[in-house]
């Protein structure tokens, strides 16, 4: 049986998951405490510069599942919540 998956391109899937850090840090700085791309950088071990080119609209960054599971963990979320579309 032959499946009918619409695979995202590199840079699409790169854009929405970055957008959704985004969104997932500020939603954690409102609801718990501040939440800075430097502060996230610093508690999942990577350098600033990573996180600020995640969430770029003009930069397309690719992050590792295992530092993409830390994210999660860090923001309580689930990690497939960083694959939605919004």
């Amino acid at each position: 049986m032959k499946e009918d998956y619409a695979f995202k391109n590199e840079k699409e899937l790169y854009s929405i998951i970055g957008k959704n850090i985004r969104y997932y840090r500020k939603l954690y700085s409102l609801n718990k405490k501040e939440l800075t791309q430097e502060s996230l950088a610093e508690i999942v071990n990577v350098s600033t510069s990573l996180i600020g080119n995640l969430e770029s609209k003009k930069t397309y960054q690719g992050i590792s599942i295992y530092n993409l599971y830390k994210i999660s963990k860090i923001l309580e979320i689930p990690i497939e919540n960083f694959f939605i579309d919004r």
